[in-house]
């Protein structure tokens, strides 16, 4: 019993000095709070947010000052803190709240932000915005460092208004500020933010890009041992060797391959994701083979707000491989209409339209095109593409029509982007096609796609024996298909439509 007592007050004792510890702490972190000044970065999480979704393309233009000289770090923290700004104000203007305004604006500038904030909640309106490129000029900083007028000029980016819900108009935008910044608790503050001139937003879209082939005949390629992850941790030159010359073997001129776009690190592409894109194409180039680089693959999100972020991964890679001879062009995405339902056909055909727009002002010597799902979908934003892509899997006796229902409305080229049948008939579809029945579909196939010379890239080279849940679900008559696309099986051996087509 005495024991018992002893335990029980050693224990309160314990609780006792943890509870108090535990406060003594708390009341520590407060005033090391208000002595420092609040983290607005971790206050936001715009140290993330800037990461994975505003990162606008910023050029300085000149930090020439003559009295105080710019400091490198200074500058960083101008840049960061004025584009935090942009993020808030553009964030305010969508949600219709004030978070982030207080950190981010001076009193004066603050009030005007949330007057505006006021006004669009009166009426209902709300606006979802980015910017997209900066051209900073420093006009002045003061002798003491607290004070930084810049010029922003060609702000360009987009705007999409909402009334009551209702979706009124987009416009793409091109203007041109003047910034007042002053430092207060060790950051960068918006005192001053006037618009001072609107110009007209080019029209990037240029002559078409021919097709640097008379005929595109090409296969879509994974290597066998790890499909859809063509730049992973197996990556190896010579499986690359191996699998070309199995393709020049076939008589092709050209395969498509796949860049992830989380794979390939988002806004931040690692360089050595590069330099193995760069090895395929030094590979195919000595094979005598183009390559189409498909983009952003399992990329869904389309919204406003993650454009920057997008931008910023395709600028890295096409600047990294537009020089490159093996390169035949560029596809900005993989079947994106199979996101209208979920993501909005309007959301999906504004980021497809002004991504291409980027990438043209980047690369413009290299056709760009689209892989729609369906013919049917194939002649969406016709006007803005060099090449028409689209994908068939259905019935061949229906090719030639589909194929001239676009044909008939463009003057591009037009590209059967993806084809093919499963050899599959396992336990879950006992009676499917077999290896005779898929070398009889590309003997049907060459009859019309030389009858009409047909530019087209097949689906696929090999089988495979694992395909991502992320591919085809996890139901196993839908992986189980999807594995047997292949002409050549998964022991080697090659199959009979390999054959076909080598002897077509």
């Amino acid at each position: 019993m005495k024991t018992n007592k002893t335990l029980y007050r050693i224990l309160i004792l314990a609780g006792f000095i943890l509870i108090n510890a535990g406060i003594l702490y708390g009341i520590s972190q407060v005033i090391a709070f208000l002595n420092t000044g609040a983290d607005r970065s971790k206050m936001l999480h715009l140290d993330e947010t800037k990461e994975r979704h505003y990162v606008p393309q910023v050029t300085w233009e000149s930090i020439e000052n003559p009295g105080r000289p710019m400091e490198e770090a200074n500058l960083k923290s101008i840049e960061e803190d004025y584009l935090d700004a942009w993020y808030v104000k553009n964030r305010a203007f969508y949600t219709g709240e004030n978070a982030g305004v207080f950190d981010h604006f001076t009193e004066q500038a603050r009030g005007k932000v949330e007057d505006l904030i006021t006004l669009n909640n009166e009426a209902n309106v709300y606006i979802e915005s980015t910017t997209l490129t900066h051209h900073l000029s420093l006009e002045f900083y003061s002798a003491d460092g607290t004070l930084v007028v810049l010029t922003d000029r060609n702000v360009t980016g987009v705007e999409r208004v909402f009334k009551n819900e209702q979706f009124l108009v987009e416009r793409s935008f091109n203007d041109d500020y003047k910034i007042i910044l002053l430092l207060e608790d060790g950051f960068w503050r918006v005192r001053h933010f006037e618009k001072v001139a609107s110009h007209p937003v080019d029209d990037v879209q240029k002559k078409t890009i021919p097709l640097d082939l008379a005929l595109l005949e090409g296969i879509n390629y994974y290597p066998q041992g790890s499909p859809w992850d063509t730049f992973g941790a197996t990556f190896s030159k010579d499986t690359l060797t191996t699998d070309f010359k199995i393709i020049n073997d076939l008589k092709l001129n050209s395969i498509r391959v796949f860049v992830g776009f989380e794979d390939f690190g988002k806004a931040r592409v690692p360089r050595e994701k590069l330099e193995k894109l760069t090895s395929l194409l030094d590979e195919t180039q000595a094979a005598n083979l183009k390559v189409v680089v498909t983009l952003f693959d399992f990329y869904g999100d389309y919204r406003i707000q993650d454009w920057t972020i997008t931008n910023a991964h395709l600028y890295s890679i096409v600047t990294h491989l537009k020089d490159h001879p093996a390169l035949l062009g560029w596809d900005i995405k993989n079947e994106p209409n199979l996101d209208f339902e979920s993501r909005g056909q309007r959301e999906v055909l504004s980021w497809l339209s002004q991504t291409i727009d980027y990438l043209k002002t980047i690369d413009n010597t290299h056709p760009v095109t689209i892989g729609w799902s369906s013919p049917e979908a194939a002649l969406h934003l016709e006007n803005k593409v060099d090449l028409v892509s689209y994908h068939y899997y259905k019935d061949l006796k229906d090719l030639a029509a589909a194929h001239k229902s676009i044909t008939d409305v463009t003057s591009k080229p037009v590209v059967l982007q993806e084809f093919g049948l499963a050899a599959y008939h396992g336990l879950w579809n006992p009676i499917g096609p077999d290896e005779e029945d898929q070398a009889a579909y590309y003997t049907e196939f060459y009859k019309t796609q030389k009858r009409d010379s047909i530019h087209y890239l097949s689906w696929t080279l090999y089988d495979f024996r694992d395909i991502p849940s992320e591919v085809a679900g996890r139901l196993p008559w839908r992986k189980n298909k999807q594995a047997f696309f292949g002409i050549v099986n998964t022991l080697g051996v090659k199959d009979d439509a390999y054959l076909v087509i080598k002897n077509r």
